[in-house]
């Protein structure tokens, strides 16, 4: 049985799911948003696409898949996406480690 790939909205986004914010070798990255459990490339895909406000994800919500691969699709709960080391469970690519500037965009942090 093949599982379909979600679906992610961006802006100029490429089959790795860079985006033109975002487009490095290691930018392979899109997250699920809590909003609208909609896939972005980035948060400013989603402030220029989507019509509302973005939401972060909870502490307490840790285990929601919402974190994309663009390289192989394998989808990540966020807990693993936080403590995988910036390299992708489902496929060894690295994602870019730079990305963690930027986690209290999309998840609750302390």
């Amino acid at each position: 049985m093949t599982t379909q790939s979600p679906t992610v909205h961006g802006t100029g986004l490429t089959p790795l799911t860079q985006c033109t914010h975002w487009n490095s070798p290691l930018d392979i990255i899109a997250i699920k948003h809590k909003c609208c459990n909609q896939f972005y490339a980035c948060i400013s895909c989603h402030a220029e696409l989507a019509k509302h406000p973005a939401e972060v994800w909870l502490k307490s919500e840790r285990g929601e898949k919402a974190v994309l691969c663009g390289s192989c699709k394998h989808v990540l709960s966020i807990d693993e996406y936080l403590n995988c080391g910036n390299v992708c469970m489902g496929c060894g690519k690295d994602f870019n480690p730079g990305c963690r500037n930027h986690h209290g965009l999309y998840f609750e942090v302390e």
